[in-house]
């Protein structure tokens, strides 16, 4: 009976849409997740009567008979809508308003891309993140610096000991893509370019459609709890209704086993 292949793919595809939402829903407070979404199609039809098909010398027949086998996830695309801003009074953390990745260097010398703004300084004043992982551009900060101030456009600068005026040190550089959703993820909130994406384009903050930089905040995950919840429950009822469809195959088959000449 096609019934019991064709729930069996809502079923896998149902699980899929679990687990991304779950997915969702543990990286609620992540700092720079962005909320991913579970996509599907229908599978191929089995057409019994073609449309179009002649039912007499003058009629054809409108409609046909296609009799669908499913369906199948076709994708899990990332949602790059900005999310909340949570003010922290860190001098190092930063927020993107708008378009736009921090740029981190990973052990092995590939850039990653990032929203989380979180960064720390290392034992000989490098900008890091919670990672270890630099900064892109390298941005280090003097070890007698009292006071860091980071502007909208990126630019860094610094209030040294028995200085009375700051001091620029660094301009910091963010990247955007053509398709951010084709990125890798990496986990760590990193992300690398593919072919999907395109190449960097980097640029000042606030230039060629870049967001600005935005001190002492950071930026949240856009993920709606509310809608996740719903999702949740969508999705666990669908699978539901799919495995009660594979029962109601088994008993028509029983019905049909249990037939006496």
């Amino acid at each position: 009976m096609r019934s019991l292949y064709t729930a069996a793919t809502g079923m896998i595809a149902q699980q899929t849409q679990i687990d991304t939402t779950s997915n969702n829903i543990s990286n609620v407070n992540t700092i720079g997740y962005k909320k991913q979404r579970a996509e599907f199609a229908d599978l191929m039809y089995q057409t019994m009567t073609y449309a179009g098909t002649s039912t007499s010398g003058t009629s054809v027949s409108p409609t046909g008979i296609e009799v669908g086998l499913g369906t199948r996830p076709t994708a899990i695309a990332k949602q790059f809508t900005q999310g909340n801003f949570k003010e922290t009074g860190g001098s190092l953390d930063l927020a993107i308003t708008g378009n736009g990745f921090f740029q981190i260097q990973l052990p092995d010398g590939t850039t990653a891309y990032t929203r989380n703004g979180s960064f720390k300084l290392d034992a000989d004043g490098n900008v890091i993140n919670s990672d270890g992982y630099k900064l892109l551009p390298e941005l280090v900060i003097p070890e007698d610096a009292t006071q860091i101030t980071i502007g909208v456009d990126g630019m860094v600068s610094v209030l040294q000991a028995g200085q009375t005026a700051t001091t620029q040190i660094g301009q910091l550089e963010l990247a955007n893509f053509i398709n951010p959703a084709g990125l890798h993820s990496l986990g760590d909130n990193n992300y690398v370019n593919t072919t999907a994406s395109g190449d960097p384009i980097v640029s000042t903050p606030g230039l060629n459609g870049l967001g600005q930089t935005r001190q002492q905040f950071v930026e949240m995950s856009n993920v709606q709890l509310v809608d996740e919840m719903t999702d949740l429950i969508t999705g666990q009822r669908a699978y539901e209704a799919n495995s009660k469809a594979i029962t109601t195959s088994d008993q028509m088959l029983k019905i049909v086993n249990d037939l006496k000449a």
